[in-house]
């Protein structure tokens, strides 16, 4: 946890008195309250509160046994993650059918260069699970004959595997607020273009529908809002002329992989962190990571024309040094 702060999240139905109680009850234990977030969305409401618990008068244990208590009287769920003690991170993984982003996640976690356990996959359909089991990860089906999934099964376990960080690796199906809430800044997502241009599905199609000439895939922290969340890391590529949808998705699914790989290190090595909707690298000077395009494109982009033409700056100074004369 950034800053070793300690993250409670409340999520439930929507009810006068919780803030309050809440913030009370954090006060008469001594814990100091940092940072406090809350929405409410499709009748969900959610609060996101980070806490200073070094001078607490109680036990780790006492405040999450007490404040699951105090949530089971509002009928909300509380939730209490501790800063992270262990070197390791726990990830889960959730996908459909696509299998290049799990393939790419799961050979890298082989090799040692990951920086987290990969506990768990998770599908709305069965399809991926050979993949899974050949590198020893357990599997889960959480789909019904149509793919539609059980989120309470999905929550359940992801409290059983104790998860950190939540991949989709094109899991094409929408978390609703019960999940996305619950894992604040804490769901990764890979998408097939260049967001905020083309959300949503067939994004490969969208492009080559509107003609672009460059299209390109982003990872982002997933929200409440459809393919809205903060962007972590782009990849782009030139359209073919005439291209068909098959053919974007060849050039598009590797940079989709290698984005997705380089947004979840980022996360993982706390190199990363959101302010009002952007992710900012914490330390600039200190990582060779970068947010965005390739220096090299930077040399290459002329730096001029630009508005203020110095020349007629130049004549106006002219003028008014005549009128002085």
């Amino acid at each position: 946890m950034t800053d070793g702060l300690t993250e409670i999240t409340i999520v439930g139905e929507d009810d006068t008195g919780i803030v309050a109680e809440v913030t009370s009850f954090l006060f008469e234990r001594n814990v100091n309250i940092e940072a406090l977030d809350q929405a409410v969305r499709e009748g969900t409401f959610r609060m996101t509160i980070h806490v200073d618990t070094s001078e607490m008068v109680t036990t780790q244990e006492t405040l999450r046994e007490d404040l699951e208590a105090l949530g089971e009287d509002f009928n909300v769920d509380i939730q209490v993650r501790f800063p992270i003690t262990s070197e390791t991170q726990s990830l889960a993984v959730l996908v459909t059918k696509e299998s290049h982003c799990l393939e790419a996640l799961l050979k890298e976690w082989e090799c040692g260069d990951l920086g987290a356990d990969i506990d768990v996959v998770i599908g709305n359909h069965s399809d991926l699970e050979p993949l899974a089991t050949e590198y020893g990860v357990p599997f889960h089906d959480i789909g019904d004959e149509t793919g539609v999934p059980d989120e309470d099964e999905l929550l359940d376990l992801l409290a059983d595997y104790n998860i950190d960080l939540l991949a989709l690796a094109r899991y094409i199906r929408i978390l609703s607020p019960e999940v996305v809430f619950r894992y604040d800044n804490r769901i990764i997502n890979v998408h097939p273009s260049l967001l905020p241009a083309f959300p949503g599905a067939s994004a490969y199609m969208q492009a080559i529908k509107e003609g672009v000439r460059i299209a390109g895939v982003t990872a982002h922290y997933v929200t409440t809002d459809l393919d809205q969340g903060p962007i972590i890391s782009q990849r782009t590529f030139n359209v073919p002329d005439d291209a068909t949808e098959k053919e974007l998705e060849q050039l598009g699914q590797p940079l989709e992989a290698e984005a997705f790989i380089e947004a979840i290190k980022l996360h993982l090595n706390d190199e990363i962190t959101v302010q009002r909707g952007r992710t900012k690298l914490q330390n600039p000077d200190k990582t060779d990571a970068q947010l965005g395009a390739p220096e090299e494109l930077n040399r290459i982009n002329p730096d001029a024309p630009v508005d203020g033409y110095e020349g007629y700056a130049i004549r106006e100074t002219d003028e008014v040094a005549s009128a002085d004369d």
